[in-house]
């Protein structure tokens, strides 16, 4: 199988450190890491640059542009669309534009957005609070090079399978929304709190206060089956851990196995991230053994006479918590943090715990037909997949 590097493939170009105190209300679009997702531009809260802005030529971007995230969560692949334009790469996202008619984009698109591609970049990252790549690795990592005629044939397909995971996706969100919209329905908003809940501190909630996670060198992780595994940032989202069968595993002393254990109905909450991502959080449950984690989140246990953590992980994961996050959060270049201190300051609400519970039956009713989709969607990824090569 004949192979090209990405660098013979594409011209390959690194973005500008635009200042957040320059943003306007309108004019060239800046697309920054938290703008990348996995296969779209995120449009939520777009961050704009004077149109008359002077020596921004190379960092303006075209349609079609293929951009990909280096830092935080490596290796997340987008295409430019024409409606954004005008736009220009901020720091830290790369942008991958053909060079050559021997790859056509639709192929180099799809080949970018698999889960085998970012798995390498996750592999290749460096750092410890956040991960990073760089365009140098970019440009030496290499991908199969098929005929023209091949790689039509394999974006067709590719393209069939990601409209239908758009469509199962569009139907989750849906599903997201009406729990959204239930939490609202029977606790007010969290704002305005008019049915006068009990307001409180985390602080005066919490049976076991934050705790950090632990820290260890890339050279106790294991890929034999042993050791223990650990939840890492990456391996929870919307509150919930995604997969605990797919941890990264590592070796780990006793006293550290007992220190950083988790419990069930924990609740893990992120301290170092972009500020976008910063104090996500998940509710610990269904664990299939002894599992301990990472240094960049904390974890903590409400009490349970008072509290049931799925109403708690949804008012954690509201706007409501997100704005005191960012009010508590220290600032640097490419991160924000937040402490123990800071997150026992956060205020919450206590409503009874009977209302709680019942929407938590309301969540876990509504979890069941979204686990059902994920199967159907697995089904059908398994059907497509079949006979297909990558050349990986």
């Amino acid at each position: 199988m004949k192979r090209i590097r990405l660098g013979d493939a594409c011209d390959i170009l690194n973005g500008f450190a635009f200042k957040s105190d320059k943003y306007v209300e309108d004019g060239i679009r800046i697309i920054r890491i938290a703008n990348v997702q996995k296969g779209y531009i995120e449009e939520n809260a777009p961050a704009f640059y004077p149109i008359d802005s002077v020596g921004l030529e190379k960092y303006m971007l075209e349609e079609g542009d293929l951009l990909m995230s280096l830092t935080g969560n490596v290796g997340r692949v987008a295409c430019l669309q024409k409606e954004m334009l005008p736009a220009a790469l901020n720091q830290r996202v790369a942008c991958l534009r053909l060079k050559v008619d021997r790859i056509t984009k639709g192929f180099l698109f799809h080949i970018l957005n698999s889960d085998f591609f970012e798995q390498q970049c996750v592999q290749a990252s460096n750092g410890v609070a956040q991960k990073n790549i760089s365009t140098e690795w970019l440009k030496d990592y290499e991908i199969p090079l098929y005929s023209i005629e091949e790689q039509l044939k394999i974006t067709d397909i590719l393209d069939k399978v990601r409209r239908i995971i758009i469509s199962r996706n569009d139907e989750l969100s849906a599903l997201d929304n009406l729990i959204k919209a239930r939490f609202v329905e029977m606790f007010g908003d969290p704002y305005v709190n008019p049915l006068k809940w009990k307001k409180l501190k985390i602080k005066d909630a919490v049976i076991i206060e934050p705790q950090n996670g632990l820290y260890k060198p890339q050279s106790d992780y294991v890929t034999d089956g042993t050791g223990i595994p650990i939840l890492r940032i990456d391996g929870f989202y919307d509150g919930m851990v995604t997969d605990f069968a797919s941890l990264k595993r590592l070796k780990c002393s006793e006293m550290e196995r007992q220190r950083y254990l988790l419990l069930e109905d924990d609740i893990v909450i992120n301290r170092v991230n972009s500020i976008e991502y910063l104090g996500k959080c998940a509710h610990i449950k269904e664990l299939l053994e002894d599992t301990v984690y990472e240094s960049n989140m904390m974890r903590m246990h409400f009490d349970p006479e008072y509290y049931n953590p799925v109403y708690i992980c949804k008012l954690l994961c509201s706007q409501f918590i997100y704005d005191q996050i960012v009010n508590h959060a220290k600032k640097s270049v490419n991160q924000a943090s937040i402490n123990q201190k800071d997150v026992l300051d956060f205020n919450i609400y206590q409503p009874p715990l009977d209302l709680q519970n019942e929407f938590a039956d309301f969540v876990n009713q509504v979890n069941k037909s979204k686990f059902i989709d994920i199967i159907n969607l697995l089904k059908i990824l398994l059907f497509f997949k079949r006979g297909m090569y990558y050349g990986n």
